[in-house]
């Protein structure tokens, strides 16, 4: 293309980027009807949301969930969905049913609905803008090129026989060239509590893997790809004092939010391509012309996702025995990363196990694990219910570094089917309770397994040279405790950078375990457990979790004070022993007053009278101990507090073994402590029993009354370890 004519045409395409994106029905489309009867507006949640602080209703979305109901969910949605794929192309051609309820005691004249591929498309996208912005690929160090980017286009939606209007909306404020909402504008209205059904053709055009969904040369992860209608949602839920359309662009760091219904699903691909998707495949798949139909159906989700691929291998199965039932558990991989299959299943049966018994029994019958084939690494580490994408890694023997990411990976998007699938949380504007939750529960899971993070080859370990991380420490690390940006429960795109939003991992998990250790491990558990069972298959805010908290673990005081500190502001704690001072409590030269008279004894004269009751007690106590003397000792402990003045316990050690503890609680800038005891004090420690886990360092939580150089010597050559731990493992990969 010569450059004159290149240049009219970014000029031509940069002017189409600026336009008010609100295209309408095409031309060829019958003229749509005119909207029948007057429907109140209702508001789309603002782009300003975060996390709530007024607790939901006892009804909301229809009151708790007993199992004594006919469903699990009280269904709002239902999708059925004929797909085909074009596997050259890596396109989907896509006719779909979209049945939905309103719940609302309103007509409703409009419908918003998701179109996140759209995030994919080019430059004008709010993700992709987002993403420029950020100066980080987050999930993606992959280049899209020409012929890479993905979209979806409606080109058909009708209501009884009707074509609707849509319009591409900006909810957020985003760019105008923002197409991942739209507006669809009904012929007739919902009346409160009725149903519509609208017909909807779709085109899909998958991205090359870059973030979440896509393909790379045969594999498809096929997710995000359908209309999806947003969440209507009502007075009472999640802070709501009006119906409000809570729909949001697709941003950088933002994943999902829907209403729970039932999929049925026909997916058709190329005969020799296989196929793991969402639910159970239902029936014999249909032959005809070269092409294979598979149906697959599930209940009480809120998504619905699939794969396809012609490299797979024989699928890995096997069927795990829980409270309601078999399960059958399926691990999709290819022949390049065949070892990584047996690990993945038994991470993902472990998993079943461990959040049926924690949390609630797993309420489907399948779960279907993908092991991303060579570079498709974008693709793994994603979840939709009851189907999610692990990790996949040349290094799968026990005890390496990639076999501790093989199974957190694992099981960590597994645990995704409780905290975004059953639980349902608004991962738009509250993404803690999905990730960080999860992240936090998947840790405890860890930590049940007793596998820690080895910084070093299994050679080195055996020689005793190496450092480990228990998971909780490994959070703390990542948990940039020091400096927060951004409140825990703020909104997953307004955020200072994706470093700040990857905290919401870390530091969730690690003020919750903070909290675990102030409340008692029993006490934590006992709440999950109320949390869980209290908002399965409803949508619970943070102000959910913190009444099921508070409420489970009887003890109010803690939850809030943490709740307020590091969930709905930025608090950091800072804690430190400033100094510790111990020597014998000694007479001193001066005047003293003695039978009404002032008598200067002198330092001589003390000094020997001094030595005089010294060697008269030793005479006494020949076998005195070291520590043990004539005079008592005084000591002086500094503490310094900056940040939050969370309650505190400061432990001092005393020559003798014995120790006392003393309740730091000044809400100020320090405390000091003076005491005599008749032992010397050899040392002060903050939080003995390590209960405070935001505290911005430990290494200054302790200091000793002598020089002691064994912390520094020991931290020292961790962090040496380490280093060289790090750098052998890059030699070796």
């Amino acid at each position: 293309m010569h450059s004159f004519r290149a240049a009219a045409v970014l000029l031509a395409l940069s002017a189409a980027w600026t336009l008010p994106s609100n295209a309408q029905v095409p031309a060829t489309s019958p003229a749509p009807l005119a909207t029948t009867g007057a429907c109140p507006a209702i508001a789309l949640a603002g782009a300003d949301a975060g996390a709530v602080r007024v607790p939901s209703a006892a009804d909301a979305w229809g009151g708790p969930r007993t199992g004594k109901e006919a469903t699990l969910s009280n269904r709002t949605v239902s999708y059925s969905i004929d797909a085909e794929l074009d596997p050259v192309k890596h396109s989907i051609d896509g006719k779909q049913v979209l049945t939905w309820r309103n719940r609302s005691a309103q007509p409703v004249c409009s419908l918003y609905v998701h179109l996140y591929l759209n995030g994919f498309e080019g430059p004008g996208s709010t993700f992709m803008t987002e993403q420029r912005a950020s100066e980080s690929g987050f999930r993606s160090n992959v280049d899209t090129k020409d012929g890479e980017f993905g979209f979806i286009r409606l080109d058909k939606v009708v209501q009884d026989g009707a074509a609707a209007k849509w319009t591409f909306v900006q909810p957020d404020g985003g760019p105008k060239t923002d197409r991942s909402v739209v507006r669809i504008d009904l012929p007739r209205p919902v009346a409160a509590g009725a149903t519509t059904n609208l017909d909807i053709d779709f085109f899909s055009q998958l991205p090359r893997v870059v973030a979440r969904t896509g393909y790379y040369g045969t594999f498809h992860l096929v997710a995000q790809w359908f209309p999806k209608v947003a969440v209507l949602e009502l007075p009472g839920e999640r802070g709501a004092a009006a119906p409000r359309w809570n729909a949001h662009e697709f941003h950088l760091h933002s994943e999902f939010y829907a209403d729970f219904g039932s999929f049925d699903v026909r997916l058709t691909v190329p005969k020799g391509y296989t196929i793991g998707a969402t639910g159970a495949l239902t029936g014999t798949p249909v032959e005809k012309a070269g092409k294979v139909t598979h149906r697959y159906v599930q209940h009480d989700v809120h998504d619905f996702a699939w794969t396809a691929d012609s490299r797979y291998a024989k699928p890995l199965v096997k069927t795990w025995n829980g409270p309601n039932g078999p399960v059958q558990v399926s691990v999709l991989y290819t022949p390049d990363y065949a070892s990584n299959a047996e690990p993945v299943l038994q991470a993902t049966i472990d998993s079943l196990k461990y959040f049926s018994d924690t949390l609630g029994p797993y309420p489907y019958g399948t779960v279907t694990a993908v092991v991303p084939p060579y570079g498709a690494d974008e693709a793994g580490g994603m979840e939709y219910p009851t189907f999610f994408t692990a990790d996949s890694t040349r290094q799968d023997e026990p005890g390496t570094l990639g076999r501790f990411a093989l199974d957190f990976v694992t099981i960590h998007e597994f645990g995704h089917d409780y905290f975004y699938g059953i639980l349902a949380s608004n991962e738009f504007e509250e993404p803690m309770l999905d990730e960080g939750m999860n992240e936090y529960w998947d840790q405890r899971m860890m930590t049940a397994r007793k596998q820690d993070l080895h910084l070093t080859l299994p050679f080195l370990r055996a020689l005793g040279i190496g450092t480990t991380l228990t998971p909780f420490d490994m959070e703390r690390i990542g948990a940039n405790l020091g400096d927060p940006a951004d409140a825990l429960g703020g909104n997953s795109w307004s955020r200072l950078s994706s470093g700040s939003y990857g905290t919401v991992y870390s530091r969730t998990a690690t003020v919750m375990r903070q909290i675990e250790a102030l409340v008692g491990t029993p006490a934590m558990e006992r709440a999950m457990k109320l949390y869980y069972q209290r908002w399965k298959f409803r949508h619970p805010s943070v102000a959910d979790l913190r009444e099921a908290l508070a409420e489970g673990t009887g003890r109010r005081d803690i939850v809030d004070a943490n709740f307020d500190a590091f969930i709905y502001g930025t608090g950091r704690v800072d804690d430190r022993v400033e100094s510790i001072q111990t020597a014998e409590l000694l007479p001193q030269p001066g005047y003293w007053t003695h039978a009404g008279k002032q008598i200067l004894i002198g330092s001589k004269a003390l000094d020997k009278a001094v030595e005089d009751r010294r060697s008269a007690w030793k005479a006494k106590h020949p076998t005195a101990k070291e520590w043990e003397g004539a005079f008592p000792y005084k000591t002086r402990v500094v503490v310094r507090r900056d940040g939050n003045k969370v309650p505190q316990v400061l432990r001092v050690r005393f020559a003798d073994g014995s120790h006392r503890d003393l309740p730091v609680t000044a809400q100020g800038s320090w405390q000091r402590f003076e005491f005599v005891t008749a032992a010397k004090a050899v040392s002060a420690q903050l939080d003995p029993d390590d209960l405070i886990r935001t505290d911005v360092s430990e290494l200054n939580d302790s200091r000793t009354v002598e020089a002691d150089g064994s912390a520094a010597r020991r931290w020292f050559g961790d962090f040496t370890s380490f280093l060289q731990s790090l750098f052998a493992l890059l030699s070796f990969v």
